[in-house]
């Protein structure tokens, strides 16, 4: 009789352990989908809020409210390495990862689920690649939201495997996200070279030639009116456009990325921001066709250090100033920074028309390597040659080159001024400037016209022509809205 009641308790105390435990709610390793998608080779419909952008016409708004929380000193542990257990494997909704395979669907479920909790995570796993169409990742979501590329992700095979419904100005938009991060250990590839070929595109080799027709091609990543994001660890390479792009956006944090396209890929630029506010760029390669950085209008508080630049364009802010429009960027700060085989090294460019301001630059710690136009201002920017003088341009003040040394490539001077006839430039300085030719003679003729500042140490070239003082008339000054 004592063994039938011990028996009786020891099974009474099991139920009673698996009935409390059926009522706590437990996280698992892997999320499987309440209703699991089967392989897909459509491409359904993006669920995105009423308010989204229109995909054919990706204009940026004014940037959020949200005040941003990325650190300036990035990432103490590396948000590549995941400890969510809450993690949307897209291969259990359906991803097939072949790479011809349409994986849209799979990644839209997926990323359905994981918004919905805190600290998802969408995966797209090692060993595969998936091929989705243009696609607009909507918030808002829970906090902690990562999209984990280990695999391989890519758009359509060129133009003419590009669905007609979908936009063809950008492929993944990432749209009202505050708290999310882009990273993994994988490659998101492009697809490029098609798009790239197209007859209007402007190819620069010597037979290089346009003809008309549409233009339009996608950028490869876009950011738009999001916060406090983080993207790292991924390559990003051979993108038909822009290989990212943040518009609207607050508080953006970009670490140990690889982004590279040929020499001659067009307008192919690595990171664009504009009306982008607070950002920093730390220890990331970027090769390409164009921009390593580009810079646009609405931009302060921007951080790059530790940056690889080149083959390229170099890092410019603008231009700015088009179709007589008002651009204000502040407090730019790029150090610590490699440029090599570049035909821009730092460059401000303006539209003659333009008016507001570009103000409190300062490049520290750069080093040249075969760089044509090593400095360069130039507020006479045109892409053709009907552009006409104007009288208002954007004022630029307050540029420090500081410790920039290295080689030039002597077909043109290294350095070069060209401020607006009535819109002086004002308070350049130049310490610890040392730029020798790569090969060849020096060139000791600097340009500099209408621009105004000081040399604390001796320059090399020497920068003669750069006037003392500032301009003995305020009406040469623009009175700005920034």
């Amino acid at each position: 009789m004592e063994i039938i009641r011990c028996i009786l308790a020891v099974c009474f105390g099991v139920s009673l352990l698996l009935y409390n435990s059926s009522n706590v709610e437990g996280r698992r390793n892997y999320h499987k989908p309440k209703n699991k998608s089967s392989k897909t080779t459509g491409s359904p419909v993006s669920p995105t809020p009423s308010d989204a952008p229109d995909p054919q016409n990706p204009t940026a708004p004014s940037s959020p409210s949200n005040s941003p929380q990325i650190p300036s000193d990035p990432y103490p542990n590396d948000p590549g390495s995941t400890s969510s257990d809450c993690i949307f494997n897209v291969m259990d909704y359906g991803a097939v990862g072949d790479g011809s395979t349409d994986d849209t669907n799979a990644f839209r479920q997926a990323w359905k689920e994981a918004c919905g909790v805190e600290s998802g995570v969408i995966l797209a796993p090692s060993g595969y690649s998936f091929m989705i169409t243009s696609t607009i990742f909507s918030g808002p979501c829970k906090p902690g939201l990562v999209f984990q590329v280990d695999g391989l992700l890519m758009p359509p095979d060129g133009p003419d495997s590009w669905p007609e419904k979908d936009s063809t100005q950008q492929w993944l938009v990432f749209y009202r996200l505050d708290g999310m991060t882009l990273t993994g250990e994988g490659t998101i590839e492009g697809n490029g070279e098609k798009w790239w070929d197209l007859p209007c595109k402007p190819h620069r080799g010597p037979n290089g030639s346009t003809s008309k027709g549409s233009c339009a091609s996608p950028a490869l990543i876009r950011f738009f009116m999001s916060s406090n994001l983080a993207v790292s660890g991924l390559r990003i390479q051979n993108s038909p456009q822009f290989h990212m792009k943040f518009d609207g956006c607050e508080g953006v944090l970009i670490k140990k990325l690889s982004i590279s396209s040929p020499k001659l890929s067009p307008n192919t630029d690595g990171i664009h921001i504009e009306n982008t506010k607070a950002v920093n760029i730390h220890d990331s390669i970027i090769s390409n066709g164009d921009d390593c950085i580009s810079i646009g209008t609405g931009c302060s508080n921007v951080n790059i250090d530790g940056l690889t630049c080149g083959p390229s364009h170099g890092i410019s802010i603008g231009s700015l100033g088009v179709h007589n429009s008002e651009a204000c960027v502040s407090n730019i700060t790029v150090r610590n920074t490699i440029i090599k085989e570049s035909d821009d090294g730092l460059r401000i460019k303006t539209w003659q028309g333009g008016k507001g301001s570009v103000s409190d630059i300062n490049f520290e710690n750069i080093q040249m390597e075969n760089v044509r136009n090593c400095i360069i201002i130039d507020q006479y920017y045109c892409l053709s040659k009907a552009c006409l003088n104007e009288t208002s341009a954007v004022y630029v003040t307050g540029v420090t080159y500081r410790n920039i040394k290295g080689t030039y490539d002597v077909r043109t001077p290294p350095i070069h001024f060209a401020c607006s006839d009535t819109v002086a430039c004002t308070n350049i300085l130049l310490s610890d400037v040392e730029l020798l030719p790569e090969e060849g003679e020096l060139v000791d003729d600097p340009f500099c016209w209408n621009a105004y500042g000081t040399q604390e140490t001796v320059t090399i070239p020497p920068v003669n022509c750069l006037r003392e003082g500032e301009p003995e008339s305020e009406g040469e000054i623009s009175s700005t809205g920034c």
